[in-house]
């Protein structure tokens, strides 16, 4: 062999298709902005006194931040810093297997969903298509109260309820545990959420967890919103 010849062998690396394929994974990988923990859609004190600012100091200011930076720390350098929230949530559920990512996913999209299903001087009752959905699917607004009500009270434990619709507009009532939502479980899109982790109301009413969600089905539900997230759920 001359050396001209050793002298390219050298210079050409060999490079297995391992490699090759690690590389190629690797460069997919494309680092997004971090999530970043959105400030709630009214002033902290507005909620009250159904839900007092020192709850929301806590709440907002330290369990939802705590899930967001959780979340960013848990996916950096991962394929999941390219993805979507929903993305994450779907694929770290992992077919009800979840992976350690999924709790900081999910209840930071959670969160920020609840905050958006209340508003200052909500309550009242729906109109339009969703109260007509409500009367046909659930036995009208008293039933759907009632019911959505029990799907919190009696959800042992930590969690949520939700009213959920599927892509004809048919609703349905769901009760979660922990950070599961409708979302990773496949079962329609959520248009209402209830939290029922005690850090929700325990500050403002202590073990009384009825007395919470009744002020929430009475005072609280934005149903404008909710209204508007039914008829985007339907296109």
């Amino acid at each position: 062999m001359s050396l001209a010849q050793s002298q390219a062998l050298i210079g050409t690396p060999v490079v297995s298709r391992r490699c090759i394929r690690r590389s190629a994974q690797r460069a997919r990988i494309v680092p997004r902005a971090e999530f970043e923990l959105a400030p709630p859609p009214y002033p902290m004190d507005a909620l009250e006194p159904e839900m007092s600012k020192n709850t929301f100091d806590f709440h907002w200011g330290k369990h939802h931040k705590a899930y967001v930076t959780n979340l960013n720390g848990q996916i950096k350098g991962t394929p999941m810093e390219s993805k979507t929230l929903e993305e994450i949530i779907v694929e770290s559920y992992n077919g009800g297997d979840p992976t350690p990512v999924f709790n900081n996913a999910a209840q930071s999209w959670n969160h920020a969903f609840f905050w958006d299903s209340m508003k200052p001087g909500g309550g009242g009752d729906p109109s339009g298509d969703l109260a007509a959905a409500i009367d046909r699917d659930l036995g009208g607004l008293d039933k759907f109260k009632a019911d959505f009500s029990a799907a919190g009270a009696t959800q042992f434990g930590s969690g949520w309820a939700w009213l959920v619709s599927d892509s004809e507009g048919k609703l349905s009532i769901v009760k979660t545990a922990n950070a599961v939502n409708p979302m990773a479980l496949g079962c329609g899109t959520a248009i209402l959420t209830m939290d029922v982790w005690e850090h929700a109301y325990y500050l403002d009413y202590q073990n009384a967890r009825p007395s919470f969600i009744e002020t929430f089905v009475t005072k609280l539900i934005n149903w404008e919103k909710v209204a508007e997230r039914y008829a985007a759920a339907q296109k």
